[in-house]
């Protein structure tokens, strides 16, 4: 009996839990809608959408447009339901994301603070995370949790940030930076930050290989709203992929790594919007970087989807730039694909800036999400 009224409560649980995450990414919907579109009876899904009304979490904000009988009510997500803050932490800069549950942004910043594993440095990212909240109108109550993206390995089971060269960092446990925080905290790989940005609210739920080309190359696989994370955690680590046997040393001390050849530095030591700026202008030494660049890049993307047999999303700095210049990558591939000519599953991000600090956010709302 007890087995029952917990599969029961599980089941209701599940339900409630999926009727709220419809509402969160549809917008102003009816109970007619999500019943049609979860295939739940509609007294069911007026059962749990007055329990959220009674909850805070949604909001009846007046009726439907008629479609010739009785006009249903609109239902969307409380603006008293809870934002999320995402916070990108990079070698010379932090990024702060505000959202809704709704995914959308209410207040970006970039904010050039040199990293430093000291307690005064998150006490400082701690004071200007404030200010961001106070700029954005928000309360401090109405924080959910912050998503923390490094630029590293981290160990999800032992709760630390395992390596992070960029930073300088080892063995850095979380709670040694969410102690300083005054909300609970997530904490996320930058390139599966990027990846999570990409795909949780897309409509096109197949899975793809997010490439990552910013100060280091790292990447992440997505499948079905979920991250893959591998068996250490290190799941989609491209950057150490071999493209060149026995070529450039690598910050990691090997030699011929995807990094060595990849990395934005290997085009610009600066604003990589300024470099793609040079190539379009027909600039000479950009061209032959771009040329050399993208040579490379395309032996490592022809592999990834040799492996994978999936899209792959240029993200990171270099592939938020480019643009239409992304035809060179598709046309180099094309040459080494061995099994077919069509490379449109190569593609850039959707998300052009702060995708990191996004997708650190965005993993909080879900977090919420799944708890209600």
């Amino acid at each position: 009996m007890d087995k029952k009224k917990n599969t029961n409560r599980e089941v209701k649980k599940k339900n409630r839990n999926e009727v709220f995450r419809y509402i969160c990414r549809n917008g102003m919907v009816s109970n007619p809608d999500i019943s049609y579109a979860l295939k739940l009876s509609l007294p069911t899904t007026t059962q749990i959408t007055k329990e959220l009304v009674e909850r805070g979490l949604v909001d009846e904000t007046g009726e439907m447009e008629s479609t010739g009988g009785r006009r249903a009510k609109a239902l969307a997500v409380s603006e008293d339901a809870g934002k999320a803050v995402g916070l990108d932490i990079t070698k010379n800069h932090i990024s702060l994301v505000l959202t809704e549950l709704t995914g959308r942004i209410v207040k970006y910043e970039r904010i050039f603070l040199p990293y430093a594993a000291r307690d005064d440095y998150y006490l400082e990212v701690n004071q200007k995370i404030a200010l961001f909240l106070q700029d954005g109108g928000c309360d401090r109550e109405n924080i959910l949790g912050i998503g923390i993206s490094f630029p590293g390995i981290m160990d999800l089971e032992k709760e630390l940030v395992a390596d992070s060269h960029v930073l300088g960092v080892n063995d850095l446990p979380f709670s040694s930076v969410s102690r300083f925080f005054p909300y609970p905290c997530h904490f996320l790989n930058d390139a599966n930050a990027g990846a999570y940005a990409e795909g949780i609210r897309s409509e096109n739920r197949n899975r793809f290989f997010y490439l990552s080309l910013s100060n280091t190359v790292g990447g992440a696989v997505y499948s079905d709203g979920k991250l893959e994370q591998g068996r250490n955690f290190r799941c989609g680590e491209v950057g150490h992929m071999t493209v060149v046997p026995d070529g450039k040393v690598c910050y990691c001390g090997k030699y011929g790594c995807l990094d060595a050849y990849c990395a934005a530095k290997c085009l610009i030591d600066g604003r990589v919007e300024d470099f793609f700026e040079r190539l379009q202008q027909g600039e000479e030494e950009a061209a032959r970087l771009w040329e050399e660049y993208t040579s490379y890049l395309a032996i490592a993307v022809n592999n990834i989807h040799m492996v994978l047999d999936c899209d792959i999303v240029l993200g990171g700095y270099v592939g938020s730039c480019m643009g239409e210049s992304v035809q060179d990558i598709r046309d180099k591939v094309s040459k080494r694909n061995t099994f077919e000519e069509d490379t449109s599953f190569i593609r850039t991000c959707r998300h052009k800036t702060g995708a990191a600090a996004l997708g650190a956010s965005l993993k909080v709302a879900e977090t919420f999400m799944e708890q209600v």
